[in-house]
C-alpha cells in the first residue's frame, strides 16, 4: 500500500492521509468546502460548498497523476439531503464527461466537519499506463 499526502493540497481535518492506493485502486478521503489557502473557511451555498469539494477533489487526483476520467465511485455526505439534493446533483454532473458518470451513494448525515453543507469521497482505478514510480 502507498499512503499519499499531496503536497498543497487540502489541510486534512483528521489524522489521515489524502489517498490510500493499493492494487491499482485509489482510495481518496472524503473533501470539504474549504481551500489550502484557508482551511475551515468555507463559500456559503450548496452549489459553492460543492465545487470547492470537487475542486479539493481535483487537486489530490492531480497530485497522483490521475483525473475525474479514473473515478469508479463517489460518496456524497449531505447535511440537508432534502434541500440540498438536486442542486447537489447538477453540479456534480458538470464535472464528469456525458456517459462516464461513476457509480455513486449519496447519504445525508445529522454533520460534517466545519458545519460543511457536503463531504465527497472518491474510489478510483489507476490505468495501466499511469504508474505511479513515488509520492
Amino acid at each position: 500500500m502507498k499512503f499519499h499526502m499531496i503536497a498543497g493540497g487540502p489541510k486534512p481535518v483528521a489524522p489521515l492521509s489524502h489517498a490510500v492506493e493499493t492494487d491499482g485502486f485509489v482510495f481518496v478521503t472524503g473533501q470539504m468546502p474549504d481551500t489550502p489557502a484557508a482551511p475551515g473557511q468555507l463559500p456559503d451555498g450548496i452549489e459553492a460548498q460543492t465545487r470547492a469539494v470537487m475542486e479539493n477533489l481535483r487537486l489530490v487526483l492531480a497530485g497522483l497523476e490521475l483525473g475525474l476520467e479514473d473515478v469508479v465511485m463517489a460518496r456524497i455526505y449531505l447535511t440537508r439531503v432534502k434541500q440540498d439534493y438536486a442542486a447537489v446533483n447538477a453540479t456534480y454532473r458538470s464535472y464528469f464527461a456525458e456517459g462516464r458518470l461513476p457509480a455513486r451513494t449519496c447519504v445525508g448525515v445529522t454533520g460534517l466537519a466545519y458545519d460543511a453543507l457536503i463531504e465527497i469521497d472518491l474510489v478510483c482505478r489507476r490505468p495501466c499506463t499511469k504508474v505511479l514510480t513515488d509520492s
